[in-house]
């Protein structure tokens, strides 16, 4: 569904860490003597974040910070790609979908009225 290769601070693609995602699993291929790859299934991606330094945004990159409850990975980012927001809002809309199909709900805690009191 998507696929692209983290790229340099200066925009070139010259690196061998490898993104990509389908409808059910994001993958992080990195290596080049020594190939390994990364797995995450996506409803188990709990929250995204976009940071773009200065450098960055002059190149046209970003950095998605990726708050996730899998075991092997925990949260992670997916460094240097180009059309960040697009690509947070394709891996959101996936993620989304997943967990509906799943019916994986993340839990999220809130205080109530009655429990501000108390602290």
């Amino acid at each position: 569904m998507w696929k692209a290769r983290k790229r340099l601070w200066c925009g070139l693609p010259w690196t061998f860490t490898v993104y990509s995602f389908d409808e059910e699993r994001f993958f992080v291929d990195t290596g080049f003597f020594t190939k390994k790859q990364d797995e995450v299934r996506l409803y188990r991606m709990q929250d995204l974040s976009v940071t773009r330094t200065l450098l960055q945004r002059i190149f046209g990159l970003g950095t998605i910070h990726v708050k996730s409850n899998d075991k092997s990975c925990g949260d992670f980012d997916i460094i240097n790609i180009k059309n960040v927001m697009d690509v947070k809002e394709a891996l959101s809309k996936n993620i989304e979908a997943e967990r509906v199909k799943k019916r994986v709900g993340v839990r999220e805690y809130s205080m109530d009225e009655s429990e501000e009191d108390i602290i």
